[in-house]
């Protein structure tokens, strides 16, 4: 079996779920309380995806640090990025287009996935499919709805990040 190792970012504005996002992925856990990440907290978890164990290197970001100099550092080296708003807050998605031209400075022409988190809380939702596909068409990313509390596409969301690394190594 062939193995991969990659270094993937999770990149959104405060409280979108990021965190709850990656505790679903490895853990298989969700926790009600928010948790606010200070700096950077890296996770690890392996897939198998066709014939390739894939090593993920999670970084998790604070939050609405687009414009900051210093995250550049961060996202330098990494093989992609999930981009993650907050489908009851409508100010979190195209913010997206702003955290991706910054993690292209750092990591260009890299994979990049945008997770609609929260698709749970149908009621409060205030972004619509078509939105979201406008947003993914211009940055040339996959989409997907993702909810941390039930695990709906949150495994999805990581596996097709962790394809389209896959074949971007392949042609490198």
């Amino acid at each position: 079996m062939n193995r991969l190792v990659a270094k993937i970012c999770l990149l959104g504005e405060f409280s979108v779920g990021k965190t709850s996002l990656i505790r679903r992925f490895v853990e298989g856990v969700f926790d009600e309380r928010y948790l606010s990440t200070l700096g950077v907290k890296i996770s690890r978890h392996t897939m198998n995806l066709e014939q390739t164990e894939v090593n993920l290197l999670i970084w998790d970001t604070t939050g609405g640090e687009r414009f900051d100099q210093i995250v550049q550092n961060y996202y330098r080296g990494s093989a992609g990025a999930l981009l993650v708003c907050d489908l009851t807050r409508p100010d979190t998605l195209p913010v997206l287009s702003e955290y991706a031209t910054t993690f292209h400075r750092a990591s260009p022409e890299t994979p990049l996935v945008i997770a609609a988190n929260k698709a749970d809380l149908t009621t409060q939702r205030r972004i619509a499919d078509e939105e979201i596909a406008a947003v993914a068409a211009t940055l040339s990313a996959d989409w997907l709805c993702t909810s941390a509390r039930t695990g709906e596409g949150v495994y999805e969301a990581f596996q097709i990040l962790g394809r389209r690394i896959k074949q971007q190594k392949g042609r490198i």
